[in-house]
């Protein structure tokens, strides 16, 4: 197949050289010294998929093709709409799939003045990084979950999916909408990192900000389970352990994050919304511990630790200053809901 790939950070990069080098003839959108590194010494990926240089076409934007198969979009929550519109015209025509974390990708994409021949959305839970021009880095496993946008898969969807099997182990979702909270849930790792700059694993070894991150996980829990969610299975994560999940007591849910993080392996996982920060580019917690919130606000529930840790991330955002761990968990025991 040809495909598109709009967007070459950590996730969209990862799957450009693991379609390279399962045979595709892969393009790819990148800016600035990762554009130029990648033209001229390849899209370099290492770590637990193996390590490959990927030689793949890079452009600013993805030229229009009659004979592109499939165009994946993977992009920050942030840069969505931007992308969408700069790569209108490649679009058109081709299927699309959506690789990003939130809630809203399939709504944004349907809110675009975009003509893809058809809809798909996608998770990616494995771990990778982007902090080197021309390179990402795998640092812990995972799979591709991809579903319809509405409804149950089609056809195509399927046989989108098992091309991308070939490249990386690849799972068909029967409900989208559920797959995209099981990994809004699994997310909730990414603002505490944020916000202290410790990596995911550091967090969860913290005795305090385990707890802090078990709170958020358990109110998001309620918050979806309030909106009437049905939880799909991602990562060990399934409707039923969360449910459960949800009535835990603090002291014994804390045994989900361990477990998460285990799965991560020992190479320090920084997670997606920390790379952003480092960067110095705006990150998407409104599309992660936001949503919940905004969720929350819309059917009349509280979610007083997601609030926070959204706030506080934007406050690194503003000041370019991490939050002292003892004062992340002073705010946290002042919240409404105690940890």
């Amino acid at each position: 197949m040809r495909i598109g790939i709009i967007g070459a950070g950590a996730i969209g990069g990862t799957l450009a050289a693991l379609l390279a080098r399962a045979g595709h003839r892969v393009d790819v959108t990148a800016r600035g010294e990762h554009l130029e590194a990648i033209r001229t010494g390849g899209l370099v990926m290492d770590g637990v998929f193996g390590g490959f240089t990927a030689l793949v076409g890079a452009t600013r934007e993805l030229e229009a093709s009659p004979t592109r198969d499939l165009v994946i979009l993977s992009v920050k929550t942030t840069g969505a709409a931007q992308a969408l519109r700069e790569n209108a015209a490649a679009i058109e025509g081709v299927p699309l799939l959506i690789v990003q974390n939130g809630l809203d990708a399939i709504e944004a994409a349907e809110a675009a003045a975009i003509t893809p021949s058809a809809l798909m959305g996608g998770l990616a839970t494995w771990a990778s990084s982007h902090l080197s021009p021309g390179a990402v880095t795998v640092t812990g496993s995972g799979r591709l979950f991809v579903g319809a946008a509405h409804g149950t898969p089609t056809p195509l969807v399927r046989r989108i999916a098992h091309t991308i099997a070939e490249a990386v182990d690849t799972t068909v979702v029967d409900d989208f909408a559920g797959a995209q909270w099981t990994k809004l849930i699994i997310n909730q790792v990414n603002a505490l990192p944020a916000i202290t700059g410790l990596s995911v694993q550091e967090v969860v070894a913290d005795n305090r900000l385990r707890r802090i991150l078990t709170a958020s996980m358990r109110e998001a829990v309620r918050v979806g389970l309030g909106a009437g969610i049905d939880f799909a299975s991602l990562q060990g994560l399934s409707d039923a352990t969360l449910r459960r999940f949800a009535r835990m007591p603090l002291w014994l849910g804390q045994s989900v994050p361990k477990a998460m993080a285990e799965r991560m392996g020992r190479v320090p996982n920084p997670g997606s919304t920390l790379q952003s920060i480092r960067r110095g580019q705006a990150t998407e917690i409104d599309a992660l511990n936001g949503a919940v919130v905004r969720v929350a606000d819309a059917t009349g529930q509280e979610a007083a630790m997601n609030r926070l840790l959204t706030e506080l991330v934007h406050r690194v955002e503003r000041t370019g200053e991490f939050v002292p761990v003892a004062e992340v968990v002073e705010l946290a025991e002042a919240a409404p809901v105690p940890v």
